[in-house]
């Protein structure tokens, strides 16, 4: 999230609300070990009034270059955002 919101500043982008619902995927070995093997981060974000939603998906593209989490774990991590916009 912090990511994504200092991209989306430094791209113009007015983020009015971010909240995510992620979704962790595993798996357990017959030994009782488990892991992850993906997650899922699904971000509802409220844009400000005239702002790009496209836009703000490149940013996303963006993001697995600098995070420190997204880049230490071995396992994909993908983004499903939905956007709306604040009222004027």
């Amino acid at each position: 999230m912090l990511w994504f919101l200092h991209l989306s500043l430094n791209a113009g982008i007015i983020v009015m609300c971010y909240e995510d619902n992620p979704i962790g995927h595993g798996e357990s070995a017959p030994s009782g070990a488990g892991r992850f093997v993906a997650a899922t981060l699904r971000p509802q974000i409220t844009l400000a009034p005239g702002m790009d939603p496209w836009a703000a998906d490149a940013v996303h593209g963006k993001i697995h270059d600098v995070c420190f989490i997204a880049r230490s774990v071995n396992f994909p991590v993908r983004i499903t955002a939905q956007y709306d916009f604040a009222e004027p």
